[in-house]
């Protein structure tokens, strides 16, 4: 492929103010240097205008409930910006099989046909993963090029918030963010990752009845967990 100039990356407008100052940081002209230079090279997921769909989905204001994830699915058509979820028509991976599976113990939920979470972050579920881009089929291929530092500010940022957010850390790696949050204004739920190899913990776990409850004992309305059958053309 031809040499790439980078790209500037375009945080959505209502992350603009209080992310500015990461923009403005070396680290991240070097990540933009870095992602130009990968997609150049090698298939590259999400596609370049979704990278930033979790911010563009949940505006700042109106996070209540951070979902944290990891690195975003690196085979091909799953990624697309956000955490745990596919785009419709894409069969759901299997940490989101049993995301679905215990939402249907814990709740009753029916198991929908598709795995687009979009009406989560409709209502204020911000379903960001700690890594925002990966190399297609090469796991944790963009791991420490300073995706980790930009969404640790997206997590300070909700933490700073006059508004207090309920945070969800699934696994060990999430579980380590619990270092940025305030649990005594904030509520944060941990447990099991949803991955084969830990859902023997992961079920039974109820952490969609946790969040609800927290989500009450702060004031705000419970998120409606069940996932809207999508219209077919």
């Amino acid at each position: 492929m031809g040499r790439q100039t980078a790209v500037p990356l375009a945080v959505p407008q209502s992350w603009q103010d209080v992310l500015a100052g990461q923009t403005r940081e070396p680290y991240f002209a070097q990540l933009e240097s870095f992602l130009a230079a990968e997609r150049a090279a090698h298939q590259v997921f999400p596609p370049e205008p979704e990278v930033f769909a979790a911010l563009e989905a949940t505006a700042y204001r109106d996070v209540r409930v951070v979902l944290l994830g990891q690195d975003p699915y690196h085979d091909e058509g799953q990624a697309h910006g956000m955490c745990f979820s596919v785009r419709p028509g894409v069969k759901a991976p299997p940490s989101l099989r049993n995301m679905f599976k215990e939402l249907r113990e814990d709740l009753g939920c029916e198991v929908p046909a598709h795995g687009y979470l979009g009406a989560w972050a409709a209502q204020g579920v911000l379903l960001l993963n700690t890594v925002l881009t990966v190399r297609a089929h090469e796991a944790a291929s963009h791991k420490g090029r300073g995706w980790e530092q930009f969404t640790d500010a997206v997590i300070r940022a909700v933490v700073e918030r006059p508004d207090p957010a309920v945070f969800v850390l699934w696994g060990a790696h999430a579980k380590k963010k619990s270092a940025l949050i305030d649990p005594v204004r904030h509520r944060v739920i941990q447990g099991a990752h949803p991955s084969p190899l830990s859902a023997r913990l992961f079920f039974g776990s109820r952490p969609y009845s946790k969040v609800n409850a927290a989500l009450e004992e702060l004031g705000y309305a419970p998120i409606d967990w069940q996932l809207p059958a999508l219209a077919t053309p």
